[in-house]
Formats: structure tokens, sequence, C-alpha cells
């Protein structure tokens, strides 16, 4: 028949005394969104540092060209001749002057060299590199024709790197310089690249540190906060499920009094009146006709009697503990196969007595989800389970009605209303209650409470 809930024995443990409950409730709320706090912070930090590195990188880059430039423009030009472009000897002795002894190989700057627009390196500072001809890759004849500055890593597979391939990964630094006449030559500088590494992994560590600590710190901040709220929370829920249950009880109480009225007024002047009419009947002679009157004019009385009893069941329920929970159950079902829905009770398995104040819930749960059944459900048949595993009370009502969807928006005056509000006061309670539902596929109402 449609939905149904797979019964499983519960294994849990003695319930835990309510503050204590709320207590771990709150924390793990807490625990919660500190969890995704420190998975945001990593997520951030590793963002942080890939970009921080990057972009330490790029400034170790531009602060290695930029060097490349002073020294270039300002010690190398100067003393460059024309003599240069066809690699004479003074000429080449007074760069080199310059280059090996005035301060601009130094540090990490290990290598120059000077080329002429057709490939010839007319000076360097490893000397078996003078006067050999190579072909310039096309970033370098645009840095001469246009005037412009390039840094790339060095690829030390190209023939005119040689001898810096046990130099390790470097990164090489053009651009243009002018001869007195205004040629062009590269000036082509080589610098180590871990030294960019270093700078990168500095400029990671100061920005990283800020960001990475001041997103911890903001965390830890927002960690009181959290505490706060969901206490609040919890504190507001509990505030509302006090309130429902006041309502309740305030409803149980004008129930009894409208109860015990109609019982101790109407319904015995009505049993009077019944008597009464059944005396008469039996008193009435020979007089077949008025005889036969008072005699069904009684059972008509006899059975409003008993249907107003019905009703006034509906609107109080007997008293749990001195009748039983399974007998109270059964005639609530009974009144639901009344209005012809097949109604069955398996208490099989209920091996302990239940306290008042659990039954009453379990019974207002079921009396509930019967008047669903019989006033919106369209269901042929309704079972009822009932029974007591590891220290709890389980329940389940399963029928095969035309269901609902449970994440549809529910209008007003939903009948499942009720449900919800018995759902709270279990969760109060300790325990849960479950609706299971999908259109077309029946319901499955599921109710565990503790025994305590």
């Amino acid at each position: 028949m449609g939905l149904r809930r797979t019964r499983q024995a519960t294994n849990g443990a003695e319930e835990r005394p309510k503050g204590e409950r709320r207590r771990w409730q709150v924390a793990r709320q807490v625990g919660q969104f500190v969890a995704l706090a420190v998975l945001a912070v990593v997520l951030v930090g590793v963002a942080t540092a890939i970009a921080a590195r990057r972009a330490g990188e790029s400034a170790a880059i531009a602060d290695r060209s930029t060097e490349a430039l002073i020294k270039a423009q300002s010690l190398v030009e100067p003393v460059i001749t024309d003599g240069l472009l066809t690699a004479e000897p003074e000429a080449v002795a007074a760069v080199a002057d310059v280059i090996e002894r005035g301060g601009v190989i130094e540090g990490d700057l290990i290598r120059v060299k000077i080329w002429t627009p057709e490939g010839v390196i007319v000076y360097s500072d490893e000397l078996r590199l003078e006067g050999r001809q190579f072909t310039l890759g096309q970033d370098e004849q645009n840095a001469i024709s246009d005037g412009l500055m390039q840094a790339d890593v060095s690829d030390l597979a190209e023939p005119e790197n040689e001898f810096e391939r046990n130099e390790g990964k470097l990164l090489e630094v053009y651009l243009p310089v002018r001869t007195p006449s205004g040629e062009r030559l590269l000036f082509e500088a080589y610098f180590r690249y871990d030294s960019v590494l270093q700078s990168a992994e500095q400029t990671w560590l100061v920005f990283g540190t800020i960001a990475v600590g001041g997103l911890i710190a903001l965390q830890i901040v927002q960690v009181p906060i959290a505490w706060s709220l969901a206490s609040r929370l919890r504190q507001r829920q509990r505030e509302r499920e006090g309130l429902l249950l006041q309502a309740l009880e305030a409803s149980d109480i004008e129930r009894r009094r409208i109860a015990a009225d109609l019982h101790d007024g109407v319904v015995q002047d009505l049993a009077g009146v019944a008597y009464s009419l059944a005396g008469a009947a039996r008193s009435g002679g020979k007089d077949e006709p008025t005889a036969t009157l008072l005699t069904e004019s009684a059972a008509e009385v006899r059975s409003s009697i008993t249907a107003l009893r019905s009703l006034l069941v509906q609107i109080y329920p007997p008293n749990l503990a001195e009748e039983g929970l399974v007998p109270v159950l059964t005639d609530l079902l009974s009144r639901a196969e009344a209005h012809g829905v097949r109604a069955s009770l398996d208490a099989s398995r209920l091996s302990r007595p239940v306290p008042e104040s659990i039954a009453g819930l379990v019974y207002r749960t079921t009396q509930e989800a019967l008047r669903n059944v019989v006033s919106h459900a369209q269901a042929s048949t309704v079972d009822v389970w009932l029974a007591n595993e590891d220290h709890h009370v389980l329940l389940e009502i399963n029928d095969d009605g035309i269901g609902f969807d449970p994440n549809a928006a529910r209008p007003a005056g939903d009948p499942h209303f009720g449900l919800r509000g018995l759902a709270s006061l279990a969760s109060d309670g300790g325990g849960s209650l479950t609706v299971q539902s999908a259109p077309g596929e029946g319901t499955a109402i599921s109710l565990k409470l503790p025994l305590r």
C-alpha cells in the first residue's frame, strides 16, 4: 500500500536531560558554523597563497627588469662607442671594464651579453661567446626594432646559452641600447631565478599572513556571536513550544469542561427520556401503534446517546491511565471504520506500560492522523503499529490515500498543521515525529518518544 516506512529497532542510549540536550544542540550548530568557517579560511588561504605567490613573482621579475634597465642605461650605454658595432678591442674593453668591474655583474645578475641586430655577440663576460653569431628570436628582434624591454625564463637548450646550463633556471632581461650614432644594440642580462622565487615567497608570507590572519581573527570574533544567536534561536524555539503546550493544555481543560457538562447534563437527560419512552411503550397496553411509536422513539434516543458519547470521546480522550493505551487506540480505529476505512492495530510488540504523558502524545498523534485520513486522504485502509524498543515508544501510521507533497507550500487551513505542532512537542520531549508522503503514494507518520 503506497508509501511505507521500514521499521527498525532504535539503538539510542538513555535520553539526555533536557538542559544538556539543548546545550548539545546549540554546540552542534556552532560546531557546524565553525567547520564551515575553517573550510572558508582554508579555501581563501589557498587562493590567497596562489594569488600572492604569482603577484610576488611578477613583482620580482619587474624588479629585475628595472635593475637591468638602470644598469644598461646609466652604466653601460654611456661608455658604448660606435666601435662596438664591429667589436673593436678598445670599445669592447671599455664596456668590459664597466660591466665586470663597475658593479654591473653582481648579486643575482650573473651574465651579460651585447648583440648586434645581425645576431653577433660583440661582448660577453664569457669570452668564448664573443664574436659568435646566433639567430635572434622574434622577441629579441622586436626589442631591437621597437625599443621594448622583454623578460622571460631562459631557454637553456638554445646554443647561445650553452655556458649557462650549469647555473640552473635563469631569468633573462633584454632591452635596446644605443651607440653615439644612434645604432641599436641588444643588452641582455641573466638573473638567477631562485632570487625571483625567494622574493615571491616573501611577498606571499607578508600578504598571505595578513589575509589568513585577518580571516582567522574574524572567525574567532564571530564564534561567540554564533553561539549567542544559536542560543537565542533555541530559546525562541523553547518559548514557542511552551506556548504551544500551554495552548494544548488550555484546549484540554476546555474540552474536559465541555465534555463533563454534556455528559452530566444532556446525556443524562436523554438517558432518562429513553428509559421513560421504553417504560411507556411497555405499559402502552393494547394501543399497538402508540407502543410501536414509543419503542422506535426510545431506540432513536439511545442511538443519539451513543453518537453523543462517541463525540464526547473525540472532544476529550478517556482516562488513559485507567483504560490503557491500546483499548483507547482501538476505539479510535473503530470510529475510522465507521467512516468506511479499513483500520488495523498491531501492538504485539508493546511489552512495557507507557507513561500517561507519553501515552497522551501517542493518542493525540493517532487521533490527528486518523482525522486527516478520514477527512482528506481518501484512503481505503490505514494500519497502526505500536511497539517499544530500546527505551523508546514507536508509533507508525500508514495509509493508502492520495498523499501530498511535503515540500510544497502549505495553504491556510492546512490539515497537517496539527501534526506539525505535535512534532514540536515530540522534539521538546527528546523524540521525533516525521511525515513521509508523495502524491499518489499514501502517507506514513512515525513517532518516536523516549521512555523516561
